[in-house]
C-alpha cells in the first residue's frame, strides 16, 4: 500500500459505538423449558423488533446490516440466519444481512465484525447479536469432526468435551479448588439475585410470549436462576467429567436457549440521528490456546489488546467474563492478580446463574457493561470477555461516555 492511500484508509477510520442491547429472558434447554416450543429465529426477531421500538430515533432503512451468530446453523437457527430474522422483524428488504459462528463468541463476532466495517466507513448503524436454542439444537449436532485430529495427535481427545477442558484447567491450576470454584458460584447466584431484585436486569429483557402443551405463557425472567444455592448444596453434587472431579451442575453454565441483539453505529451516525451512546469501542482481540484448556483463552486475549491499545490491567474499572465454568474465571482473575471477590468482576453475577446460550452470549456480557457504565461515571474503562470452544478466546474495551476524571 502507498503511502497516500495509507493515509487515506486511516483517516478513513472513525469511533464506534454501542448504542443499545437487548435479551430475550434465557430459558432452560429441553423438553421441559419455557422455549422447548418456541422457533429460535422468532426469539432474534422479538429481540431486533424491541430494540428498534426502544430506540425509535433509528429509521429501519437507515440499519446498513444485520450478523446474527448461531453456533449450530441448522434448522430454525439456520439459513443465513441475520438475513432470515432481519426481513421476519419487518426491517426493510434493502437491509441485508449474514450468519458467523465464532462459537461461544458468536455474538461478540458480530459485534466486532461489523464495527470493523463501521471503523472503516463501509457502515452507518448496524444490528448484531446472537442466537442459541440448545433444547433444539444440542452444541454439536450434526457435525462430523475429522478423525486427523485425534489420529494425527492435533488436539486432546478431552478438547471436544467442553466440561473435560474445564477439569483440564483444574490441572494445570491446582490452587483452584472445587471449593474456591463452588464460593464463586455461589456469589454468582447472590450477584444475580439482587440485581434482579433491584430491577436491573429486568431492563434489559424483553418478554417472549410461548407456547407449550400446557398453553400459551409470557417469558418475563431468566429460567436458570438458584437462588438460595449454597456451598452445601454445591458440595453434594456429582462431577459428571471425571470421577471425583471438580466441575458440577453448579460451578457451571448449563444448557440453555436465548438470543441477544445490539445496535453499533458510528459515533457521527449516532449524533446525527440522536441515537443515545451506551460505550465507545476501545478495541478487541482474539486468540488461540490448547483446545484442551479452552477456559484459558482469555487471558492471551486480553493481553494481546491491552499491548495494543497502550491499557493496562489496573485501567480496567468494570470486568464483564462469561462464567462457562468458574475455574475458567479464576485462571483469568488469577493471572491478572485479581482477587475471587473483586467488586469490579460480574458485578450483576454471570452466566452460572443467567445461563449461556453460546453464540449469544457476548451481547449480554455488553449490555449489561453498558447499563452499568451508565451508573458509574468514576469507571473509565470497562471489559468484556469470554473463553471460546475448541481454545480460544476474546475480549473487547470499552470506553464509558459518563466518565467524570474528577469523581
Amino acid at each position: 500500500m502507498s503511502e497516500q492511500s495509507s493515509s487515506a484508509a486511516a483517516s478513513s477510520a472513525r469511533g464506534v459505538v454501542f448504542v443499545d442491547g437487548i435479551r430475550t429472558p434465557f430459558g432452560k434447554a429441553g423438553p421441559k423449558g419455557m422455549y422447548a416450543d418456541t422457533r429460535a429465529d422468532d426469539l432474534v426477531v422479538k429481540s431486533i423488533r424491541e430494540l428498534l421500538r426502544r430506540n425509535p430515533e433509528l429509521p429501519p432503512e437507515r440499519v446498513d446490516e444485520v450478523g446474527i451468530a448461531a453456533t449450530t446453523q441448522t434448522g430454525d437457527q439456520g439459513l443465513t440466519i441475520g438475513r432470515t430474522s432481519a426481513l421476519l422483524a419487518g426491517l426493510p428488504q434493502s437491509v441485508p444481512g449474514f450468519a458467523v459462528d465464532r462459537m461461544c463468541a458468536g455474538a461478540m463476532t458480530a459485534v466486532t465484525t461489523t464495527a470493523s466495517g463501521i471503523g472503516f466507513g463501509q457502515y452507518d448503524v448496524v444490528i448484531a447479536g446472537g442466537v442459541e436454542h440448545m433444547g433444539r439444537h444440542p452444541m454439536g449436532e450434526g457435525v462430523d469432526p475429522n478423525p486427523r485430529f485425534l489420529a494425527d495427535r492435533l488436539v486432546d481427545p478431552s478438547a471436544l468435551v467442553m466440561g473435560n477442558t474445564a477439569e483440564n484447567l483444574h490441572d494445570r491450576y491446582p490452587s483452584i479448588t472445587k471449593d474456591r470454584t463452588d464460593a464463586y458460584a455461589v456469589a454468582s447466584q447472590e450477584k444475580y439475585d439482587a440485581a434482579k431484585r433491584a430491577g436491573l436486569i429486568g431492563e434489559t429483557l424483553v418478554p417472549v410470549a410461548t407456547k407449550s402443551a400446557a398453553g400459551w405463557g409470557l417469558a418475563t425472567e431468566d429460567e436458570p436462576p438458584r437462588p438460595g444455592t449454597t456451598l452445601e448444596n454445591l458440595a453434594a453434587l456429582k462431577t459428571p467429567f471425571r470421577p471425583a472431579g471438580r466441575v458440577t451442575a453448579g460451578n457451571a453454565a448449563g444448557l440453555n436457549d436465548g438470543a441477544t441483539a445490539a445496535i453499533l453505529a458510528g459515533e457521527d451516525t449516532a449524533a446525527e440521528l440522536g441515537l443515545k451512546v451506551g460505550m465507545r469501542m476501545v478495541g478487541f482481540a482474539f486468540a488461540g490456546v490448547d483446545p484442551a484448556v479452552m477456559g484459558v483463552g482469555p487471558v492471551p486475549a486480553t493481553e494481546k489488546l491491552l499491548a495494543r491499545t497502550g491499557l493496562s490491567i489496573g485501567d480496567i474499572g468494570l470486568f464483564e467474563i462469561n462464567e462457562a465454568f468458574a475455574v475458567q474465571v479464576l485462571a483469568f482473575t488469577k493471572h491478572f492478580g485479581i482477587a475471587d471477590d473483586d467488586a469490579r468482576v460480574n458485578q450483576w453475577g454471570g452466566a452460572i446463574a443467567c445461563g449461556h446460550p453460546l453464540a449469544s452470549s457476548g451481547v449480554r456480557l455488553m449490555t449489561q457493561l453498558s447499563r452499568q457504565f451508565a451508573t458509574r461515571p468514576d469507571v473509565r474503562y470497562g471489559l468484556t470477555t469470554m473463553c471460546i470452544g475448541l481454545g480460544m478466546g476474546g475480549s473487547v474495551i470499552w470506553e464509558n461516555p459518563n466518565f467524570d476524571g474528577s469523581k
